[in-house]
This record gives C-alpha cells, structure tokens and sequence, in this order.
C-alpha cells in the first residue's frame, strides 16, 4: 500500500512539475509576441551582460530593436539600465547608450541608470529615478514575461518589446529563467 502511494505521489510531483513549466513556457512565449503601442514615454531597455567594454549578444539583441523602437517613436525617452559588474570595463547601461548614439539618438533622449545589479533592480532604480509610470520594457524573449510582472507590481503600465535570445544560449537561458520566475512566484522578487 506505502509502495502505491509514494508511486502516486511522485506521479502527481511530475505531473505538477510539467504543467507548470508548460504554463510558464506558453506566459513567456505570449508576453515575447506583443507588440507594443507606438509612443509611449518611456523605453526601458533592460541590462544585459557586458564582456570588456562590448555587448554581449543578448545586450546587442536588446539594444537594436530598442534602436527601431525608437526611429518609429521620435519623443519617446529611453532609459538604458545596468551596472558595471566586477568584469566588466563600463556600465551595461553606458554599452547601451554608446550604441544608441553611434546610431544617431540624440544624448537628450538618453537617461541613464547605471547602478543595477538585476532585472528588479533595473526596473525599481528606474522609476524611483524618473518618476515613470507608463513604458515600454525592451529585453529578450526569454525574459520578458518575468520582466513586465516586476514592473506591473513597480506601478508601471509596461508593454513588451522582445528581442531575440541568441540561440547559443537559448535552452540555458530559458531553464535559468524558469527558475527565477518560480523564485519571483514564491519570494516576490
């Protein structure tokens, strides 16, 4: 009888541990296909690994489709997020904006927030800084969908705009973010 219940009860644990990946898998899938309104204040173009003083391919994928973003949206702002990890030469955000002027946005439509260390960080620092309340939040696919609940719980209206997850990294990045959504699920954060 004990042997039938442990059989049971490991079933329904598989069974509980599929459906909420599943769940999770198809949250993320739908936050990364919205299309996001045209201008709107803000764009916040999420942190991203910097190697030296170059953007990592998650960083790059973020900042271009923020760039196109904000070609089509002319008064829109971008807030570029990120600090400066122990490897890293300059800021996340400073990678960013390098980027966004050697593409022809001007300095008056860059703001700055260099002292985050994580995606809540990136969102929280941001609004204390530039009293936002409505924005377009810009990072990968994968992460999209974590991103715009912590923004939604900062008191930010946030639209998605996904770029896309390098594919090197795809499968890694995915399991890592399943996790931190299970940890934001849990702890909030």
């Amino acid at each position: 009888m004990k042997k039938r219940v442990v059989i049971w009860l490991g079933f329904l644990v598989i069974f509980a541990g599929i459906a909420w990946i599943s769940y999770t898998y198809v949250q993320m899938k739908n936050a990364a296909n919205e299309k996001p309104p045209n201008d709107i204040p803000y764009l916040i173009i999420l942190g991203a690994k910097v190697n030296g003083d170059k953007m990592s391919k998650s960083l790059f994928e973020r900042a271009k489709v923020g760039l196109t973003y904000l070609n089509q949206n002319k008064n829109t702002k971008v807030i570029v997020t990120g600090g400066k990890g122990q490897d890293e030469d300059i800021s996340e955000a400073e990678a960013v904006k390098r980027y966004l002027v050697q593409n022809g946005i001007s300095n008056e439509r860059i703001l700055m927030e260099n002292q985050s260390v994580n995606t809540y960080e990136n969102i929280k620092f941001a609004k204390k800084l530039y009293a936002l309340d409505k924005a377009v939040i810009v990072s990968n696919d994968f992460h999209l969908y974590r991103a715009l609940q912590l923004a939604k719980s900062q008191g930010i209206q946030a639209y998605p705009l996904a770029g896309e997850t390098p594919k090197s990294v795809k499968l890694k990045l995915y399991v890592r973010e399943m996790l931190a959504i299970t940890k934001w699920r849990i702890l909030g954060r």
